[in-house]
């Protein structure tokens, strides 16, 4: 799938709209609106690409594809924390956390192809590099002290932003590692910018050499139907011809996919592919976030649950998970006496794995605090 005109992906990518005033020239907006813009954008910058935007009908203000990447009209919400899930406790070497047992995350680069309006790490994509790897040696040697270690996650950021080299680096030290079971790849760019896959022949052949040694994942970010378009399928099927696994975690978000039968659809949509369906997140609430895109756990563990029933078994694969700063905690729905059921699924505290409890909630709560 080329991108158009001919150019290359980064020639595309240096195309993205990163511009209040370069967006109002596409989408028509008040004053009042791009001052609104304006003002979340002095904090947390935008960058769209261009193919994103094509998703978008312009005649629908209420468009879910909009709502990902255009920053909000009625300016910054200045409630939530930039670190909600407390990284900074987790982190061991700069660039990389040791939060659960088994996984190490790295964090190879701050950029993405597009700046989601959700992110939960807004704190540094675009902006600081303070929280960006910078020593692979000193990773290696982390790793190999820690024979508890069982895989690695490149996440960012998006890990397919690097360059080429700078992947296969970290591929080569890890895939070599008999430690490690496998490697994950976080990356956005199948759903937002599928040229970095499908304009990239490099890549893919890179990719597959090293699939070869360590089976390797790429954990892409599937939230609406609109977004499993014709160059998304192209960037998925290439990844998976290379023997990659390709698995999808969804934000539930208010106005985008809060609704059973659209999250159905995303759900099915993957199973279509050959996407393994995994975590259903709730939106963290940081600090812009929250009170835009929350939904309340009653309703989306009622959300959820009905989008799994309408799949084939196959299908039932999604877990309504919250990454709070404890832990992965899976959001099971409401027992007979209406009490919110609960289980660790990961811990920071490995004692905690596996562990049930149960909370009494107000209709209207977005997150557990009493953890």
């Amino acid at each position: 799938m080329r991108c158009p005109m001919g150019q290359t992906w980064q020639e595309e990518l240096a195309d993205n709209v990163t511009d209040v005033g370069e967006l109002s020239k596409i989408f028509s907006f008040s004053d009042e609106e791009l001052a609104g813009m304006r003002d979340v954008t002095n904090f947390f910058p935008m960058s769209i690409p261009r193919y994103y935007l094509g998703l978008i009908d312009p005649d629908d203000p209420a468009d879910p594809i909009r709502k990902m990447c255009i920053p909000a009209t009625g300016g910054l919400d200045r409630e939530g924390l930039l670190d909600q899930s407390g990284e900074a406790s987790n982190t061991v070497l700069p660039g990389m956390q040791h939060k659960y047992r088994q996984t190490v995350l790295i964090l190879p680069s701050n950029q993405c192809g597009m700046y989601c309006r959700y992110c939960f790490r807004r704190r540094l994509v675009g902006l600081s590099t303070d929280e960006v790897a910078a020593h692979l040696d000193e990773m290696v040697t982390y790793i190999k002290s820690h024979p508890e270690i069982t895989n690695v996650l490149l996440s960012g950021g998006d890990a397919l932003m690097n360059s080429n080299e700078a992947i296969e680096r970290y591929l080569a030290a890890f895939c070599k590692m008999p430690q490690l079971d496998f490697v994950r790849l976080g990356s956005r760019t199948p759903v937002s910018f599928p040229y970095r896959v499908t304009e990239d022949p490099e890549l893919i052949e890179m990719l597959g050499r090293y699939q070869q040694q360590k089976q390797l994942y790429v954990i892409t970010h599937f939230n609406h139907p609109h977004e499993f378009s014709k160059e998304s399928f192209a960037a998925i099927k290439a990844l998976q011809k290379a023997g990659l696994i390709i698995k999808n975690q969804t934000v539930l978000l208010r106005g985008i996919n809060d609704d059973p039968a659209v999250l159905a659809e995303v759900f099915r949509s993957c199973t279509r592919w050959g996407i393994v369906q995994h975590y259903v997140f709730q939106c963290r609430p940081v600090l812009g976030v929250l009170n835009r895109f929350q939904v309340p756990l009653v309703r989306g563990s009622k959300i959820v649950n009905a989008a799994n029933a309408q799949q084939n078994g196959l299908g039932k694969s999604a877990d309504y998970t919250m990454s709070h700063v404890t832990g992965k905690i899976r959001i099971l729905g409401s027992d007979e006496d209406g009490r919110m059921v609960f289980q660790y699924k990961q811990a920071k505290d490995p004692k905690r794995v596996g562990q049930i409890f149960s909370r009494l909630l107000a209709p209207d709560v977005c997150w557990l605090e009493d953890l």
